[in-house]
This record gives structure tokens, sequence and C-alpha cells, in this order.
């Protein structure tokens, strides 16, 4: 079977599982059946993903890894493009589950702008899969980030852009903050960070991502 990246259209696939996974209200894809064979399927295929890569990697090889038939896997994973993007989505669910527990430790929407530009980062660059890929097969997933339409882009920036008005209708941002479009901002100079290397911050290191957040980004939440 041809290899994902290897394609046209594998950018798109995952800018949608991303953007599924931000979109996602934890039911989960109607889809999919939640089973345990899903379930080891899944965790399969992450682990041989995160070991091999994913051009490497054949749905035969995830079957006899977890023990299921070739046909079982095909049953439920129709291509290798339908089960990478089902484990992509998970990760990323995974990520904005934490994300939503970490930046409520916070105590003011500046503090909770640090800890979510850093933590945000971090656990994207530190992801054995999503770090993996980027650093090995950037072409897979970087088209993703930076392309697509638009896509993955608009829907992080909806997000973002959904968590500052949450904060600005209680109060703990200026009422006069473009929501829209500090969220377009923070949204591109996180991604900008994610896709090309920086020479003057230290991604590795927390503590000077969010000093950047609170020195370049806090600063947008008082209207001027």
């Amino acid at each position: 079977m041809e290899s994902l990246g290897a394609v046209p259209g594998s950018g798109s696939l995952l800018g949608r599982a991303i953007a599924e996974a931000f979109a996602d209200t934890g039911a989960g894809p109607p889809d999919l059946p939640d089973d345990e064979v899903t379930t080891r399927l899944l965790d399969t295929a992450y682990q041989h993903f995160c070991r091999m890569g994913i051009r490497r990697s054949t749905m035969e090889e995830v079957a006899r890894r977890a023990g299921v038939s070739r046909v079982t896997a095909y049953r439920r994973f129709a291509t290798k493009d339908a089960l990478v993007k089902h484990v992509i989505r998970r990760e990323f669910r995974h990520y904005f589950d934490q994300f939503l527990i970490e930046v409520q430790q916070g105590a003011t929407a500046a503090d909770r702008v640090s800890i979510g530009f850093a933590g945000s980062l971090q656990a994207i660059r530190n992801n054995p899969l999503i770090g993996g890929l980027m650093a090995t097969e950037p072409d897979v997933l970087i088209p993703s980030i930076v392309g697509d339409g638009g896509l993955l882009l608009g829907t992080v920036q909806r997000f973002v852009a959904g968590q500052l008005r949450r904060e600005q209708l209680a109060g703990t941002i200026a009422a006069g903050v473009d929501v829209e479009l500090v969220a377009e901002l923070m949204t591109r100079l996180c991604s900008s960070f994610l896709v090309t290397p920086s020479f003057v911050v230290d991604l590795d290191d927390v503590d000077a991502l969010r000093t950047v957040a609170r020195r370049f980004l806090a600063p947008m939440l008082n209207a001027g």
C-alpha cells in the first residue's frame, strides 16, 4: 500500500484529523467502534509510528503486532490513511484535554496565556509521535500546519478566540480587546515556533517561553 505522505492530500488528511480533535466534544468519532480491538489497534499503531515513522509502517505490520488479523484491522480502518488520521486525532485530543487542565492553574489571564503558550509548544514538540514526525518526517506534518487552506490554523484560532472571549466576558481582560485578532497573532506565532527552529528563544526552556508570552503576548490583553 502507498504510504501516507507520499501521496497528494496527506497534509489535508492530517489537518482534518487535528481540526477534528479540537472540535471533538469527547464522544469520539461516530464511525469508529469503541471496543478493545479498536483501542489495541490505535495503541499499537501509535507505538509503531513512533518507532518506525508513518511512511515505513504498514497496516499488515500494525495488525500483526496488535495480534489481530489483517481483515479485522481493515474492518476497523478501511485504509492506512484512516488509521493514521485516528491516531493523530487521538493524540491531539489528549493534548487538548491536558491544555484545558493546565491553563486553569493560572491566577490571572496573563498567567493563563503564559502557561498555555509555553505548554502548547512543549507538549507538541515533546510528544513522541507529533514531535517525532516534525523532526524525522516534516513533510508529512508541517504542510498540515502551514498550508491546507488555513484549515488547522483557522481551527486553532477559533479555539483561542473562544478562550479569550470567555476571559473578556468574565472581566479579566479589557473589553476593547479584539479577541479574534489577538487569537490570530497568538496562533501564528506559536505555529511559527513549531515549524521553524529558533536561534534566539530556547524552545526547550519552559521559563523562557513563559517570559516571551508575558512580555509580548500578555500586553495584547489590554486595549490601547
